[in-house]
């Protein structure tokens, strides 16, 4: 089965998600990739890499991500969030990690986090 993998990041932190899908797309080449609208793009642009793209966040794309969630399918997130920075949208970003442990998804929301799951789903591909 191919991983879903869906990539969310801050405004703050869109260039750390690119570099990160930049050092890791080999892997995420292999994989299904969802992502909100602008990271996708950057990501898509920055790298080659097929994304499918959702709303942007404020406009509901953390929702539209949170939704396959829960029907199974989206395999690991990596959610760069700023935690510096207010959020406008801030109920739909807890909602989008709450259903993350509620159903039991992989959920980076930092970079080594983020390293740690790509490392790991790197080592599971090279032995599919």
């Amino acid at each position: 089965m191919t991983p879903r993998v869906a990539l969310i990041a801050h405004d703050m932190k869109k260039d750390d998600i690119v570099a990160l899908a930049g050092e890791f797309a080999a892997t995420l080449a292999q994989c299904r990739l969802v992502a909100t609208g602008t990271t996708g793009a950057r990501i898509a642009a920055a790298h080659g890499l097929e994304v499918e793209r959702k709303l942007s966040g404020p406009f509901g794309g953390d929702l539209q991500i949170g939704a396959e969630l829960a029907e199974g399918r989206v395999d690991v997130v990596i959610f760069l969030r700023d935690p510096m920075t207010p959020q406008p949208h801030e109920p739909d970003i807890n909602a989008l990690v709450r259903a993350c442990d509620v159903h039991n998804v992989a959920c980076a929301t930092n970079l080594a986090t983020a390293r740690m799951i790509l490392d790991d789903l790197k080592l599971r591909l090279g032995r599919a």
